[in-house]
């Protein structure tokens, strides 16, 4: 939590009252926060009730793998709005974890309390971290990262000197082993394919990033995925497929995120990699919106496409809620995302499969170009 603040008011969902003309939004994260932010910005005056199963208010994601993570900043500047606000602008913040959404009925069923119900629903609950599947990766010491608690338990063993395994490098393990190496912990690194980022942005630049990360000092083991984690009380070694047994204090895995819709499966919500959305957010059924990670929209650009980045979550957290109040427009956003690496910062426009040609403009090996993807 940022700056040590007291978190804000957080209000049990046995005190949520029927209310006519509710909206209730779950998933109380980015596009959350902002979609409660713009309801009041534009006017809606009604019942809004927000939901999360985080103690912490809506923030952006981003610093958890980077300046959080290795202590030069506090969340406080990433906070959707400020803690007061939502006690400010009668936003009922519930700390509980939803079990089921009701379509019929208009509820939603909480595991601590409930049920809230509403006239329409906001369903921007994010993703969930996939686990790897292995023996041992529930010793201590092994970590995945997506909460503010989770980031606090990797960096209090993140000690200088320290020795990690680094699971998957997408732009969270890319990120994470960055930031490990900087704070003088030893970084192995362990990952499917040939490089960093190759089923993103490909091949070369994938060198590209492997080349930036080997030269920092991490040693990266590449076509391997882990098979087990070994050790007493806690973790001590991993071990490959290839036979490499790599030993560590601690590991991070980050092998992606599935869409959380565990609480949608009766609702009548269309569900394929994600919940699915027209241009205007709306999902199969009246009322119900969805945003942000969870949202699988119908893009005029790029087709059907679910995006896990901080700015889409960002801006159709702020398309949703606009197009809850009749006063949307298609939302045809040209996605972008940035990395940052070391002293290296990536950025990326647009949204591309598969490509034909990769164009370089300046100098894969000075690390200063511009990729085209054609």
């Amino acid at each position: 939590m940022g700056a040590g603040a007291d978190p804000a008011p957080i209000v049990k969902s046995q005190v949520v009252p029927t209310h006519e003309n509710s909206i209730v939004i779950l998933g109380a994260g980015m596009s959350g926060g902002v979609a409660a932010r713009t309801l009041r910005e534009e006017g809606y005056d009604g019942r809004l009730v927000l939901i999360g199963h985080e103690p912490t208010p809506p923030f952006g994601r981003p610093p958890l793998s980077k300046s959080y993570l290795r202590g030069e900043e506090t969340l406080a500047g990433w906070m959707v709005v400020p803690e007061q606000w939502y006690e400010d602008n009668r936003v009922v913040r519930v700390h509980a974890t939803a079990t089921r959404v009701d379509a019929d009925t208009h509820q939603v069923h909480l595991k601590e309390g409930g049920p809230v119900p509403f006239d329409r629903l906001l369903i921007t609950t994010g993703g969930v971290n996939r686990t790897l599947e292995v023996p041992g990766a529930d010793l201590p010491g092994v970590h995945q990262l997506r909460t503010v608690a989770e980031s606090d338990a990797i960096k209090q063993d993140a000690t200088r000197g320290a020795r990690a395994v680094v699971v998957g490098m997408g732009f969270i393990g890319s990120e994470v082993a960055a930031s490990l190496i900087q704070m003088g912990v030893q970084v192995t690194a362990v990952l499917p394919g040939t490089s960093p980022l190759e089923s993103v942005l490909g091949p070369e630049v994938g060198q590209v990033m492997a080349g930036i990360h080997r030269d920092a000092g991490v040693e990266l083991f590449s076509s391997d995925q882990v098979v087990r984690f070994e050790g007493g009380h806690r973790i001590e070694r991993a071990i490959t497929r290839q036979g490499r047994r790599l030993a560590c204090d601690f590991a991070v895995v980050s092998v992606g995120i599935r869409p959380a819709v565990d609480a949608l499966a009766s609702s009548g919500v269309s569900v394929d990699n994600g919940v699915l959305v027209d241009a205007l957010c709306k999902t199969s059924v009246p009322e119900v919106f969805a945003a942000g990670d969870v949202a699988s929209h119908d893009h005029p650009l790029f087709g059907r496409i679910r995006v896990e980045h901080y700015n889409n979550a960002e801006k159709q957290g702020a398309a949703a809620a606009r197009s809850m109040l009749g006063i949307g427009a298609p939302y045809a956003y040209v996605h972008t995302f940035w990395s940052d690496q070391y002293d290296l910062k990536l950025e990326y426009v647009g949204h591309v499969r598969k490509w034909d040609r990769f164009i370089v403009r300046g100098s894969l090996d000075e690390r200063k170009f511009l990729g085209f993807y054609l």
